[in-house]
């Protein structure tokens, strides 16, 4: 009796992994470097962090344009840093400490920059360092993923943030 039911119950937790296994997304299947490859391909990382350091290099420049411009300039930065954030998790635990921190930096960097009362406040040269720090944790990540998969990250975006924009 012991065999009828274990034999139906193996077949369904066989049948349970494989149909499991087979849901799973591409970024979760094969070798390291494949995971890694599908990861980057399927989301929006390279473009996100090239977004993000043309949004670092774009808050001094408006900065000396009225609480207005510097308060566009940094919630850009925050939505960016979120929306950056939302493609986490990578295959890879380092890559993912580092980015963690990283977009982390940038909120709080924004965040900062928002409570900013001008170009030559603490709080926005605060800031400016929480964006630098940032940038070295991307390098980081970056440096990670080449290491995995043997491709360097594109970083360019379709937009230069950097320039200003209209409002700067």
């Amino acid at each position: 009796m012991r065999r009828r039911v274990l034999a139906p119950f193996v077949l369904l937790m066989l049948g349970s992994a494989f149909t499991l296994t087979s849901c799973a997304g591409a970024d979760q299947q094969g070798d390291a470097a494949h995971r890694m490859s599908a990861w980057v391909g399927g989301t929006s990382f390279g473009a996100d962090i090239g977004t993000l350091i043309a949004d670092n290099a774009r808050v001094p420049k408006v900065a000396a344009n009225g609480s207005g411009a510097l308060h566009a300039a940094c919630s850009t930065t925050l939505n960016d840093a979120q929306m950056a954030y939302a493609e986490l998790p990578s295959p890879d635990p380092d890559v993912n400490q580092w980015l963690d921190s990283a977009y982390t930096l940038e909120q709080t960097s924004a965040n900062d920059c928002y409570d900013a009362a001008g170009p030559h406040t603490k709080l926005l040269t605060e800031s400016l360092r929480d964006g630098i720090k940032a940038e070295a944790l991307f390098n980081e990540a970056l440096q990670r993923i080449r290491q995995i998969d043997g491709k360097a990250v594109s970083t360019t975006t379709t937009t230069d943030n950097s320039a200003g924009g209209i409002l700067g």
